[in-house]
Formats: C-alpha cells, sequence, structure tokens
C-alpha cells in the first residue's frame, strides 16, 4: 500500500460519515454516535496527515504551497467542528452548520485526491510512498486509539 491508498481508506471515512450524519434528526443517539466518529476521524487523520504527508511535501518547492493550503483547511475543519460542538443537536441551526462542515470536508478530500496527490507523485520517490503509508497507518492508529472516548457518552 502506498501513502496515496493510505489516505484515501480514511477519505472514505470521512465522507460516509458526513453524509450519514445528513439523514439524522435532532438530539438521536445516532446523530450523536455518528457526529463523534467524525470528529475521531478528522483529527487522527488531520494529525497523521500532517506529519507523514504534507511535512515531507513541504521540504518540496513543487509542493509547499499545497501542503501549507491542506493544513490550513484541516484547521479550518476543526474550528468548524468546535463550533458544532457548541450547539444543541436538536437545535435547528446545527444541521445547516454541519452542511458547512460537509462541503468544507467533501471540498477539502476532493482538492487532495484530484491536485496534491498528482503532485506528491511527482516529487515523492516509490520507496518513500510506501513507508510513509506504514508511517501514516501507524500514526493514525495511535492518534484514533487515545481519542477513542472511554464511553458512549462522552462526545
Amino acid at each position: 500500500m502506498n501513502i496515496f491508498e493510505a489516505l484515501r481508506l480514511s477519505h472514505d471515512t470521512q465522507r460516509a460519515l458526513a453524509t450519514q450524519i445528513l439523514e439524522t434528526q435532532g438530539d438521536s443517539p445516532d446523530r450523536n454516535r455518528l457526529f463523534r466518529e467524525l470528529k475521531h476521524e478528522l483529527a487522527a487523520h488531520a494529525a497523521a496527515e500532517e506529519r507523514c504527508f504534507y511535512s515531507p511535501l513541504i521540504a518540496f518547492d513543487e509542493s509547499m504551497a499545497q501542503a501549507r493550503h491542506g493544513m490550513a483547511e484541516h484547521h479550518e475543519m476543526d474550528e468548524l467542528v468546535d463550533e458544532l460542538n457548541k450547539m444543541e443537536f436538536s437545535s435547528p441551526g446545527w444541521l445547516a452548520h454541519f452542511r458547512k462542515l460537509h462541503h468544507k470536508v467533501y471540498h477539502h478530500l476532493e482538492d487532495e485526491e484530484h491536485a496534491i496527490f498528482q503532485l506528491a507523485g511527482k516529487v515523492l520517490p516509490e520507496a518513500q510512498k510506501k513507508s510513509l503509508a506504514k508511517d501514516y497507518e501507524a500514526e493514525f492508529m495511535t492518534f484514533r486509539l487515545g481519542q477513542m472516548p472511554v464511553s458512549s457518552a462522552e462526545s
């Protein structure tokens, strides 16, 4: 597996969770569970991706700006998640605000898969693409496990 395949696995999970959340209503157990899962997925993915994908890309002039842009979008998603955390799931504005996060997630993933991956494919040697995948998976799992709530009542 290379870094692009490893990242796409998390991208697919993010898309699925974000889409499922749009189908929920009010302060339901499903919305609570899915949003909690999405928050943890986004946080683990961003941490691991920044260390194991964007950081190496910053070393190349050709990919530096795109890597920085990707990290800035992670920050924007973090801010949207923080705003959603302050709102009640039953609030009429929660779903409208979540749609902004949904759009940002989809935009970010499309940007990565259709622009940044191609650029990274040109600057990263094949061996590094495979080693970065292993590093990413290890970092992702370490962060993900550290973010797991102790009980289903935690968010």
